[in-house]
């Protein structure tokens, strides 16, 4: 799918695909946090079976307003207790699969609000013949 934004200043998802997603030019292939202030930090987790407190830790660090996490092909949600550090900065998450999150982030981002999209970049799935 494709998106064209009608004006922003702000970072942009542009597109997306199975395991990949656009930013402004760039072709991302590797999850990835995207942030309205310019924040593009690798999120090193290639499935959601890898992620761990730590990853929900370096997103309290970034002081978002909210945190839009992105799943990977379906939503899935973490356990509450890896939320705690963005509970005590009171800062909001909401998941969704990363297609809705990437939809959702430049919406949220377009009417100027502090969001980080925290995103999911699951390898396609192989077909074995």
């Amino acid at each position: 799918m494709k998106f064209q934004p009608d004006r922003s200043d702000v970072q942009t998802i542009t597109a997306y695909g199975p395991g990949w997603i656009g930013i402004d030019a760039d072709k991302v292939t590797a999850s990835v946090v995207v942030g309205s202030h310019g924040q593009r930090i690798d999120w090193h987790c290639d499935r959601f079976e890898d992620l761990t407190p730590a990853h929900f830790a370096q997103l309290a660090e970034l002081d978002a307003e909210v945190v839009i996490f992105g799943s990977g092909a379906r939503n899935r949600f973490p356990p509450a207790a890896w939320l705690q550090p963005l509970m005590a900065r009171r800062i909001g998450l909401e998941t969704m699969d990363t297609q809705a999150a990437c939809r959702t982030y430049n919406i949220l981002a377009g009417e100027g609000r502090n969001v980080v999209a925290a995103l999911l970049l699951e390898p396609p799935a192989r077909h074995h013949p």
